[in-house]
């Protein structure tokens, strides 16, 4: 049931309207422990620009402190940038203030890496699904309770997952709900951080090739943040690796894996494990019955 319409066409990357794009995006904090008179800065972000587009995804991948989750905030908006130009459907946006913030919500949305703590342990997985279309007061209250029948049929749980509290499910199965907490107001970027790195190995691929199949058939644009390369080539269509602030390359996934130009990215292939080694099980594709972890 759709209670949103959406506004562009598919498209992909050629001759398209990105959906989200940074624009030489800066990022500086306050150091800790500086004086008033010797402040110093850290640099988060230093000249991070990238697009967004329908039906693709997009991969970003650093190590712990390569700016990848700064990026990710200001994609969604929980961070203004220092300098540098964000802007959503080519609208720049000047300030992140709460009214900007709440219109944002329903274009772009975001999966976390532990599913366990961003689900309201108390809250009945009906009422995490339908808490959204509540609060932004879409639809009846028929189509509300539609709707979230909708989602959970969406990614691949029965609908006695509704009257679970989060701690009675798996971790993948709580992964699925948070997934579709994320679509509830049918946004048109889902930017996932780590969504995969606190589950089981058994259950990555399932919610790999989940998010996949929602981004096809949804037409969504998709930004995946990993620390493992491997895992973004696997999903991404274009990639961008992060190294201290700054994107150090870019480029088709397939094409970077093939003949890497930057040394770091040539260390971080090194240092990941190839594809071919892991478990055909963790690669295989996604347990589409209902029930599945």
């Amino acid at each position: 049931m759709t209670l949103a319409a959406t506004d562009n066409p598919a498209g992909t990357a050629a001759g398209a309207t990105p959906l989200i794009e940074l624009r030489d995006v800066h990022v500086t904090y306050k150091a800790r422990g500086t004086s008033l008179f010797r402040p110093q800065k850290v640099r988060a972000l230093d000249g991070v620009s990238l697009a967004v587009y329908r039906g693709r995804t997009l991969g970003i991948v650093g190590e712990s402190g390569s700016g990848k989750t700064t990026t990710s905030r200001i994609l969604v908006g929980l961070e203004e940038p220092t300098s540098g130009e964000v802007l959503f459907q080519d609208e720049v946006v000047r300030r992140f203030t709460l009214p900007v913030r709440r219109r944002l919500g329903r274009v772009v949305s975001v999966v976390f890496q532990d599913p366990a703590t961003a689900l309201n342990g108390r809250m009945l997985v009906r009422e995490a699904l339908q808490d959204p279309l509540d609060v932004h007061g879409l639809g009846t209250p028929e189509q509300r309770r539609a709707r979230v029948r909708d989602l959970i049929g969406m990614v691949g749980l029965p609908a006695s997952a509704l009257d679970a509290l989060p701690g009675q499910l798996s971790g993948g199965q709580r992964q699925r709900v948070a997934i579709a907490r994320a679509l509830a107001l049918e946004p048109q970027v889902i930017v996932a951080d780590e969504p995969t790195s606190a589950l089981d190995v058994s259950v990555r691929a399932q919610i790999l090739n989940l998010l996949t199949d929602l981004r096809d058939e949804l037409g969504l644009g998709l930004v995946f943040i990993s620390h493992d390369i491997q895992t973004v080539r696997y999903l991404s269509d274009d990639m961008i690796v992060m190294n201290r602030g700054r994107i150090v390359e870019e480029g088709p996934a397939e094409e970077i894996f093939a003949s890497p130009r930057d040394p770091y990215t040539r260390t971080l292939l090194g240092a990941a494990p190839t594809l071919l080694a892991r478990s055909a099980t963790e690669f295989s594709p996604m347990n589409t019955e209902l029930g599945a972890p």
